[in-house]
C-alpha cells in the first residue's frame, strides 16, 4: 500500500448552518449553551415552518408539530451566483445551501474561490431529501415552470453536486450520496479515499438536508419513529423516538503532508475511516450489532489507534428504543474490552440539540467533535436523565456527556474522537478524528480552549541593510498599522462582512495579539475573492479596528470608502517628487518592500558604485 493511500487526511476549513446556528461560532455557542433548537409549530396556522409544511389543521400525530427547522430557507442570494431569476425559482434550497456552505468553508480555509478554478478539487455530498421537486408539481407553481428544464436541474441530487463544482469550476470528482442518515460521513469517507488516491488534490464533503412537505413527515410520524414530545432522548431510558431537522454541513479536506506545507490552518485530522453495511439484519431498516461493532474496528484499525486511546464518541444517537440498545452493544463491543474503568469512553450526540438532520447529521457530528475538541469541553447531551436499562452501566466503561465536560486525556498525546452514522438503508459510517497541534506550537494545556491556527509559513526577505536587521518574525508583527482588504457584491454586502469580521474580534479577541491580527489581514488578502464593493480598513491596534469596522456597519447609505466604479492606477512623477528619508519607514516594516528595495540596491550598487538606499534614506556619507 503506498505512503499516499495511508496518509491522514487535515480538515482545513469548515461551514455549517443548522437550526438556531447559522455559522460556525453559532452552532458552537448553540452546543456550548445547552439550548434545544427544537421548535414547536401549529399544523394548518401558516405560520412558521411547521404551519408551511402542513397547511391542513388535521393532523393525526403530535410529533407532526415539531422539527429542529430553520429559519430564512427561502432567501438566496441568486445573482452572487449568476443564476437567473427564474432558475432561482425552481432551485431546491438545498442546492441553494450547498452553494452558500461550500462557499463560507472555503473562505473559512482561507482559499480564494478564483484560484481554484480548473483544480483537482472534488464535491462529495449526502443528500436524500426530494421535497422540492414533489411541491413544483402541486399548484404552487404554474404549469410551464414545473414543465421547465430548470425544475429538473434544480431538484435533482446529480446537480445538488454538479451546480456547487460548475459555480466555482471544480474539475475533480463530483458526487451526490445517499445512503439515508448515514450519507454526509459516507461522503467524508468518499473524498478521504479519493484524496489517499490521488483522485483530487481538495475535496469538499458533507451534506444537506431540508423538510419541505408533509407526506414523508407523515410516514414516519405514523410508523412511531417520532418523539411525540419533540425531544431525541438518546440513551435515556423514556427514549421514544426522533425529531427530524434540517441542517448543511461541508468540510474543505486536504492531504495532511500538503496542509502543513501550505501552513493551512487545521481544525482537525482525519485518521481513519470505514463503510461497511448492515447486511441481513432482522429488518431492511432495524440496525445490525455486529455490522456497527465491525465499523468501527476497521475505522480504527485504519488510523493505527487503539480503541482505549478515542476520548470522545460522536453517537449516532437517535433516541429510538430500537436503535439506542444495539448502538450501545456495538459501542461497548468496540471500544470499552481494554478501557480502563477509570477513565470511562465519553458519549454524546448533537440530535439532542438540533433533532436529527438525517443526511446532514454525520457532517454535524463530525463538525462538533473538532469544535469541541480545539473547545476543551465536551457539550451537554440534552435530555438525558434516566440512562437505559439496555446495558448494564456499572460494568461497561462509558458515561454519557449529561453535563458540559472537560476534555478528558493526558499531556502525552492529543485528543481523539470517534463520530458514527447510521443509515436505515444498512450503510454504516465511522470516522477517527484526532486533535492538530502544529509542529512549533506549544502543547495545549488538558481543558484549555484554543482555537486552531496554522503552522507559520517563512517569508524571504533580504537583508542587505545590516543597519536595519529585521527578523521574520519582526516582520510579522512590527507595522505602525495594517490594513483589512473587504469586498462584496453590493453595500449591504459589505457591511455584513464588517459585521462578521466584528464578531470574530469579540470571540478570538480577549486579549488582541498583533500576530493574530497579522494573520487576519494577510488571510482577508490572499484568501479571499476580490469584488467590485471595496473598502480598506487600516488600523493600528485592535481598539482601532473596532472603531472603525463599526462605522463602516452603522453607514446609512453607501459605505465610507466603498468604490465600485472605479479602477485603481498609480502614478510615478519623476523628479522633484521625492525627499530625504522618503521610503525608510516602509522599508523597516514591510518585508515585500524591502525585498525589492534591496534587489534594487544590489544592482545600484554593481552599475554606480555607491548606495542607492544611502542617498534615499539621508545617511550622512552618502554621495
Amino acid at each position: 500500500m503506498s505512503s499516499r493511500t495511508r496518509e491522514s487526511i487535515a480538515v482545513v476549513g469548515m461551514a455549517c448552518r443548522f437550526p438556531g446556528a447559522g455559522s460556525l461560532s453559532e452552532f458552537w455557542s448553540l452546543l456550548e449553551e445547552g439550548k434545544n433548537a427544537v421548535t414547536e409549530g401549529v399544523p394548518g396556522s401558516g405560520e412558521g415552518r411547521i404551519g408551511e409544511i402542513f397547511p391542513d389543521a388535521v393532523v393525526d400525530n403530535d410529533a407532526l408539530r415539531f422539527g429542529g427547522l430553520m429559519d430564512n430557507i427561502d432567501q438566496f442570494d441568486a445573482p452572487f451566483f449568476r443564476i437567473s431569476p427564474i432558475e432561482a425559482q425552481l432551485l431546491d434550497p438545498q442546492q441553494r445551501l450547498m452553494l452558500e456552505t461550500s462557499w463560507q468553508a472555503l473562505e473559512d480555509a482561507g482559499i480564494d474561490h478564483e484560484r481554484l478554478r480548473g483544480s483537482r478539487t472534488g464535491v462529495y455530498a449526502g443528500i436524500s431529501n426530494n421535497d422540492y421537486r414533489a411541491l413544483i408539481k402541486t399548484d404552487a407553481f404554474t404549469a410551464d415552470a414545473a414543465l421547465s428544464l430548470y425544475s429538473v436541474s434544480g431538484s435533482s441530487f446529480n446537480t445538488a453536486i454538479g451546480r456547487v463544482a460548475f459555480a466555482l469550476g471544480l474539475q475533480g470528482p463530483a458526487l451526490a450520496v445517499d445512503t439515508a442518515c448515514s450519507s454526509s460521513l459516507a461522503a467524508v469517507h468518499q473524498a478521504v479515499s479519493g484524496l489517499q488516491r490521488g483522485e483530487a488534490d481538495l475535496a469538499l464533503a458533507g451534506g444537506v438536508h431540508v423538510i419541505l412537505w408533509g407526506y414523508l413527515f407523515h410516514l414516519r410520524g405514523n410508523a412511531g419513529m417520532l418523539a411525540p414530545d419533540g425531544k431525541c432522548k438518546a440513551f435515556d431510558a423514556s427514549a421514544n423516538g426522533f425529531v427530524r431537522g434540517e441542517g448543511c454541513g461541508i468540510l474543505v479536506l486536504k492531504r495532511l503532508s500538503e496542509a502543513e506545507a501550505d501552513g493551512d490552518r487545521i481544525w482537525g485530522v482525519i485518521r481513519g475511516s470505514a463503510l461497511n453495511q448492515d447486511g441481513a439484519s432482522t429488518g431492511l431498516t432495524v440496525p445490525n450489532g455486529e455490522a456497527q461493532e465491525r465499523v468501527i474496528a476497521e475505522a480504527l484499525a485504519r488510523a493505527g489507534i487503539a480503541a482505549s486511546q478515542v476520548d470522545y464518541l460522536e453517537a449516532h444517537g437517535t433516541g429510538t428504543p430500537v436503535g439506542d440498545p444495539i448502538e450501545l452493544g456495538a459501542i461497548a463491543a468496540a471500544y470499552c474490552k481494554d478501557r480502563d474503568r477509570d477513565q470511562p469512553l465519553l458519549v454524546g450526540s448533537a440530535k439532542t440539540n438540533l433533532g436529527h438532520p438525517e443526511t446532514a447529521a454525520g457532517a454535524a457530528g463530525l463538525i462538533k467533535a473538532m469544535l469541541a475538541m480545539n473547545q476543551g469541553v465536551i457539550p451537554r447531551h440534552l435530555h438525558f436523565e434516566n440512562p437505559t436499562p439496555a446495558i448494564d452501566w456499572d460494568q461497561v466503561p462509558l458515561k454519557v456527556t449529561s453535563e458540559p465536560t472537560p476534555w478528558p486525556g493526558g499531556s502525552d498525546r492529543l485528543p481523539i474522537a470517534g463520530v458514527s452514522a447510521f443509515g436505515w438503508s444498512g450503510t454504516n459510517a465511522h470516522v477517527i478524528v484526532e486533535a492538530y497541534e502544529p509542529p512549533a506550537g506549544e502543547p495545549a494545556q488538558l481543558g484549555e480552549k484554543r482555537w486552531p491556527k496554522g503552522s507559520p509559513l517563512p517569508i524571504a526577505i533580504s537583508s542587505a541593510d545590516e543597519s536595519a536587521p529585521m527578523t521574520e518574525e519582526e516582520s510579522a508583527t512590527a507595522r505602525p498599522a495594517r490594513l483589512l482588504p473587504l469586498s462584496a457584491k453590493s453595500d449591504q454586502a459589505l457591511r455584513d462582512l464588517a459585521q462578521g469580521y466584528l464578531t470574530w474580534l469579540d470571540d478570538n479577541l480577549e486579549s488582541p495579539a498583533d500576530e493574530l491580527l497579522a494573520d487576519m489581514v494577510w488571510t482577508a488578502g490572499v484568501g479571499r475573492s476580490h469584488y467590485s464593493h471595496r473598502a480598506g480598513v487600516a488600523f493600528n491596534d485592535a481598539e482601532s479596528l473596532r472603531e472603525k469596522l463599526n462605522a463602516l456597519v452603522s453607514a446609512e447609505d453607501e459605505v465610507p470608502g466603498s468604490r465600485s466604479d472605479l479602477k485603481v492606477a498609480f502614478a510615478f512623477t519623476g523628479l522633484g517628487s521625492q525627499w530625504v528619508g522618503m521610503g525608510k519607514s516602509l522599508y523597516q516594516s514591510e518585508p515585500v518592500v524591502r525585498m525589492i528595495l534591496d534587489r534594487c540596491e544590489e544592482v545600484f550598487h554593481d552599475e554606480c558604485g555607491t548606495s542607492l538606499l544611502d542617498v534615499m534614506f539621508g545617511l550622512p556619507d552618502a554621495d
